[in-house]
């Protein structure tokens, strides 16, 4: 146990810094929409989406309805499912808090996970426990500093989409067959082109779960 909490704290702390200064972000710009500090720290605990709570702050100040609330978190979040199925096998193998452990597979928990194969069930949870602090103090603490320091907001809501593009490089740098990546970049331009930005996420989603479903079947073959 003492061996997996240790491997998890310090395989988390390549995310700490992106979750303190993103949740920041999410409580700074949530405290300027008038919500407090107490609502801040739910929603993060709770709903722990990084990318849907920014949406969630345009969604809750502009009074959306229940309907377009439903659709953009599909649409938002649907790249959960996609890689969440990648992690079927390895999951079910976890006999304690596996509930949690699938509600806080995050886009950069499933990036460690995913690069570190053959761990405990203590590892996983550990981890995931880890990077789910650190998003909801980093929430409390922005959401607190909205309330005390004038901020320049514009730009922060880019955040996420930064924090992408750190997890895209790492993942190209240590990967050794880089085909996947390469695909599902051309298949999310040509998605964006042609369908154009309302409708190319969910198109560009199925396109490469169909494509790395097609590499599986011929790597399995070749093996």
């Amino acid at each position: 146990m003492n061996k997996s909490i240790r491997e998890a704290f310090r395989d988390s702390l390549s995310i700490l810094p992106g979750y303190l200064v993103l949740g920041m972000g999410f409580g700074v710009l949530l405290k300027a929409k008038g919500f407090n500090t107490l609502f801040a720290a739910l929603m993060s605990v709770f709903i722990y989406a990084g990318s849907m709570q920014f949406v969630g702050i345009d969604l809750l100040s502009n009074g959306a309805n229940l309907i377009t609330a439903f659709l953009m978190t599909i649409m938002v979040n649907i790249r959960h499912l996609f890689y969440g199925i990648g992690m079927l096998e390895r999951y079910q193998k976890i006999k304690k808090h596996q509930i949690y452990d699938v509600f806080a597979l995050t886009d950069e928990t499933f990036s460690i996970v995913s690069a570190n194969k053959d761990k405990d069930d203590d590892y996983y949870f550990c981890l995931s426990l880890f990077n789910h602090i650190y998003w909801v103090s980093g929430s409390i603490i922005g959401s607190v500093l909205g309330d005390i320091i004038p901020f320049n907001y514009q730009g922060i809501d880019f955040s996420m989409t930064a924090l992408f593009m750190v997890i895209l490089i790492s993942q190209w740098e240590k990967s050794d067959n880089r085909l996947s990546i390469i695909l599902s970049l051309i298949i999310t331009v040509l998605s964006l082109v042609i369908f154009g930005s309302e409708s190319f996420l969910i198109v560009s989603m199925i396109l490469i779960v169909l494509m790395l479903y097609i590499l599986k079947i011929r790597g399995n073959k070749d093996a």
